[in-house]
């Protein structure tokens, strides 16, 4: 019976959960799954610090010991992190769960298990555990994520060693499951010929999804009204953009525009408040004059957070850097008017089912007056493109489905 299961490991996301990315994929992955008898997901989950999960306070898990324990039918066990590590506790946590991983595909002869590790973080050690893990019959999967030595809040030297590592780790992986088509170019054209053997990097595309159902929540749900009443926001009278609180989603470019435009809409921005950020904001925008920008804190219901997306008269998309974003797809199958950062990602995933800006001076505060100026019609038109967007590419059980015909055809 053992053979006739494949094991996969599922390594890099903090737990299962809504944190992030990695976490909702993980999420909608063993939640697809569960009761696919062919399949069977053993996940790695932070037991402390940020982004940890508690199992004690999770509906729907079963607990086996302090260390390990069951959701979606996936045997999920907790890493302890030394917090005294800084941000070489990403690095630590990798390391330990391929650690346990090996000795658990080794204790139980665990028959061709997939270690299938997210994000290019642990390049100096994957070798080690790339021999190991071959030794033990078994193969690496990568998901490369997007270019993290980019992104503006490292550091020159932190950048120059994740370059570093995301070329060691694609080049000891089986396989490279780029979440898009545009990181997969990129992969072939910084690293083909510098595989094993000098051989090509295998890869292939797969996303990640979206819902594409509408929320739960009412138009008159007391939670709603209650949100809305706090933050001074009405439905269908504001600009919304949810996302991290880093330079690279452009959240200046966006304030700035807005604050040139005309619109009498609201600009809400739902995102965690990094205070030495904003006072940057203040200084070089003063947009607390502007009584239009609204920093709204975070929102972690999903069904709210849905429904304020699908109540929102259009939707913002900085991010410049990185594959397929998640919260791009959400707002897809979720906002009808989109305007969107003309960058190859953004462009990948929406095609023509949005409108997209550069970040030129007054380029966007021009689309945002143009865009308040479109019929419901003409929006109805784009929501409709959008949504079928996701559906036909991006869809949970889509991806799901390509995952599980990934996997199992390498059994």
């Amino acid at each position: 019976m053992k053979n006739d299961v494949q094991h996969i490991w599922l390594i890099g996301a903090k737990s299962l959960g809504a944190y992030g990315g990695y976490e909702t994929f993980i999420n909608k992955l063993t939640e697809y799954h569960q009761n696919d008898k062919r399949i069977k997901y053993h996940v790695a989950c932070k037991a402390n610090g940020d982004g940890c999960m508690d199992p004690y306070n999770t509906e729907g898990v079963k607990t086996i010991s302090d260390t390990e324990f069951e959701y979606h039918n996936a045997l999920c066990y907790r890493i302890r992190i030394p917090e005294k590590l800084g941000p070489a506790q990403a690095i630590y946590y990798d390391v330990k769960a391929l650690s346990e991983c090996c000795e658990y595909i080794e204790k139980n002869k665990i028959p061709h298990p997939i270690v299938y590790i997210m994000a290019c973080r642990i390049g100096p050690a994957i070798v080690k555990y790339y021999k190991k893990i071959h030794r033990l019959g078994g193969k690496v999967y990568l998901n490369p994520d997007g270019h993290e030595w980019m992104r503006a809040k490292w550091s020159a030297p932190i950048r120059k060693y994740w370059k570093a590592s995301e070329k060691i780790m694609v080049k000891y992986c089986d396989l490279a499951i780029c979440d898009s088509i545009n990181i997969e170019k990129y992969i072939h054209k910084c690293y083909d010929g510098k595989g094993i053997n000098n051989v090509d990097p295998a890869t292939t595309f797969i996303a990640y999804g979206a819902e594409t159902r509408k929320s739960s929540l009412a138009d008159d749900d007391k939670k709603l009204l209650e949100w809305y009443s706090e933050k001074g926001l009405s439905p269908k009278n504001y600009y919304l953009v949810v996302g991290r609180f880093v330079p690279e989603n452009n959240y200046e470019t966006m304030i700035r525009e807005f604050m040139a435009s005309n619109s009498k809409k609201d600009f809400a921005i739902i995102t965690n408040v990094n205070d030495k950020f904003l006072e940057e904001l203040e200084k070089k925008l003063g947009y607390r004059s502007d009584t239009r920008i609204k920093f709204v804190g975070t929102v972690y219901d999903q069904e709210l957070l849905m429904k304020i997306r699908e109540n929102a008269y259009g939707y913002f998309h900085g991010h410049e850097v990185g594959g397929t974003n998640p919260s791009l797809l959400e707002a897809l199958g979720s906002t009808d008017l989109n305007l969107l950062l003309g960058v190859g990602f953004n462009k990948e995933v929406a095609e023509n089912s949005a409108l997209y800006w550069s970040k030129k001076k007054g380029n966007l505060a021009a689309l945002i007056n143009k865009a308040d100026l479109l019929t419901e019609s003409q929006i109805a038109k784009l929501g409709k493109l959008s949504t079928q967007r996701i559906k036909d590419a991006y869809s949970w059980e889509y991806i799901c489905g390509r995952y599980a015909e990934e996997f199992l055809k390498r059994n």
